[in-house]
């Protein structure tokens, strides 16, 4: 069998890291299929940049009802914010084998670098992942391989152990010079992938989920965006920041969601979640006159608009700050 043959896949975010472990690939003859998976939490437009670049073959991947359940239930719990690291890789990892499979490829590889990261990217991480993954011995980390046990796939030749690499820590100075040899000019700095690590994101991911144990993958998108405010009676209002969280939480109304916005005023589109009693209308209708231009007047209409387009005027006065961070969320 020749290098050309050997076929690997492997997982790729589109940073750097994951680029130069398929470039050190690349070099042996291997042929690498890549491999970037979609959930609310994290996006494909940068390991489609990538493979592009590199000019392999890629696969996006949307895991978001499988993801979000293992999310709400970690097995081997979370990091420092909700970041299941060890079971979200095992699931990656599980799913690329699958891939894998089917084009009778031989190894998965990613671009994981021992140390970079204290809870996923240590030795006994880097193992427990493996043998949950269902694909033990065939995971190659191609830029600290050689500070790690031989994988069945090096041992089988499938890879050359000596042609592959030992970085270790946070320091990017050996992947920087890595770049330059290689030509990589173009690449995303480093973290802030995965909303999973954002301190910000989880209070409202972790909020949600105790309110809201049944939390769908709409309920999760929604907390990109806006404001959050858990009201008295319950129900959320989720409060604009600008035209561009406006637009997107146009697209996320449910059934029975209310609408609501300033009378003939600039201001945030609100959106108030379904079942909302009356005290919590009048409360995001507050908040709602709050943010917007008629924030400094007495008491304003707003337009609340439910299923069926019908419409009703709620006159209330601006939310002050006590109210305010009472039910604000994050």
């Amino acid at each position: 069998m020749t290098e050309k043959d050997i076929k690997a896949v492997g997982i790729i975010s589109g940073g750097l890291d994951s680029m130069l472990a398929c470039r050190v690939l690349m070099d042996q003859g291997i042929n690498v299929t890549a491999i970037t998976f979609v959930t609310p939490f994290f996006g494909s437009a940068k390991g489609e940049t990538a493979a592009a670049s590199l000019g392999i073959t890629h696969h996006v991947i949307d895991i978001t009802g499988e993801h979000l359940k293992m999310v709400k239930a970690p097995k081997y719990g979370y990091g420092r914010n909700m970041n299941p690291c060890i079971d979200c890789h095992a699931m990656m990892f599980t799913k690329a084998g699958e891939v894998m499979e089917e084009i009778s490829g031989h190894f998965l590889f990613s671009g994981e670098v021992l140390g970079q990261r204290p809870m996923s990217q240590n030795v006994k991480a880097l193992r427990l992942v493996e043998k949950e993954s269902g694909y033990d011995g065939l995971i190659v980390r191609p830029l600290s391989a050689k500070l790690l046990p031989e994988t069945e796939a090096e041992k089988a030749g499938f890879v050359d152990r000596e042609r592959l690499l030992d970085i270790q820590g946070r320091s990017r100075k050996r992947q920087m010079e890595l770049a330059a040899g290689y030509g990589l000019n173009e690449f995303p700095t480093p973290g802030g992938g995965c909303l999973l690590t954002d301190p910000g994101f989880s209070i409202r991911l972790k909020e949600l989920f105790e309110v809201s144990p049944q939390a769908d993958a709409t309920d999760v998108t929604r907390l990109k965006y806006g404001r959050h405010f858990r009201l008295p009676g319950g129900s959320k209002a989720i409060v604009g920041r600008h035209k561009d969280d406006n637009d997107e939480l146009e697209k996320l109304f449910s059934p029975d969601d209310y609408s609501l916005q300033v009378e003939g005023i600039t201001g945030p589109l609100v959106l108030l979640e379904k079942g909302a009693d009356e005290g919590d209308i009048k409360i995001a209708a507050a908040l709602t006159l709050r943010y917007s231009r008629a924030a400094g007047r007495t008491a304003a209409a707003v337009i609340m608009t439910g299923t069926g387009e019908t419409e009703r005027k709620v006159t209330v006065a601006p939310a002050d700050d006590e109210a305010t961070e009472r039910y604000r969320i994050a």
